[in-house]
């Protein structure tokens, strides 16, 4: 089976921010799996468990589904290691059956990156999640949010919403960061990575989705 964790703050001031852009691609990838109508479905449809709101569901084909579970934690980013310790130990999960999507601040604005492991990079949410583990090895799906302008401080950065032309350049990626997730969930981190880690206009195939 497989676990896919959206980083991001729960309340209603904190909708559309920067720091929330691991929230709204599962919400995508909800949507994108029939499992809700739309976006604005997930927190509504999804129940409580693991401190965070979550679905699950068989994926993949008739013949050889598995398991899926979309996670939120709702801890807040600064720990939101206990949100993705508890849902990986009831499930006896691998590092390397989880995918954490989080915002990053060194990617332009309509980037994605995946990676099998690495540091936390200054993230919050994934120091506490390698606390939380003890392992860094875990793949991680990171979306560009562009660099603060100085001399904005990256705690008030990222907690605010996107300009409109950042809007612009961060809602395809949203789409073609749950269309990575997908890959990684049927065929592995490096098939994802393959596909996804070029630059948008040099993609072949997969959802017709640009950034």
């Amino acid at each position: 089976m497989k676990l896919v964790v959206g980083l991001g703050n729960p309340g209603r001031q904190y909708v559309g921010t920067r720091h929330n852009v691991g929230f709204e691609t599962v919400d995508e990838l909800a949507r994108r799996l029939g499992w809700t109508g739309s976006r604005e479905d997930f927190d509504r449809l999804a129940r409580s468990n693991f401190e965070g709101l979550m679905m699950d569901g068989l994926v993949g084909p008739a013949d050889r589904p598995q398991k899926l579970v979309l996670l939120k934690p709702m801890t807040y980013m600064n720990n939101a290691g206990r949100a993705v310790q508890a849902a990986s130990a009831f499930y006896q999960l691998s590092p390397a059956d989880l995918l954490i999507v989080l915002d990053d601040m060194a990617l332009p604005a309509g980037r994605i990156r995946l990676r099998a492991g690495g540091s936390d990079g200054g993230h919050n949410g994934l120091r506490d999640i390698e606390r939380a583990l003890g392992t860094r090895a875990y793949p991680r799906l990171r979306i560009g949010i562009d660099a603060p302008p100085s001399p904005v401080p990256a705690r008030d950065y990222v907690l605010a919403r996107f300009t409109p032309e950042q809007r612009r350049a961060v809602e395809p990626a949203i789409v073609r960061a749950a269309a990575a997730a997908q890959r990684w969930i049927a065929d592995g981190i490096v098939a994802a990575m393959n596909e996804f880690n070029a630059p948008a206009d040099e993609q072949d195939g997969g959802d017709d989705q640009t950034a």
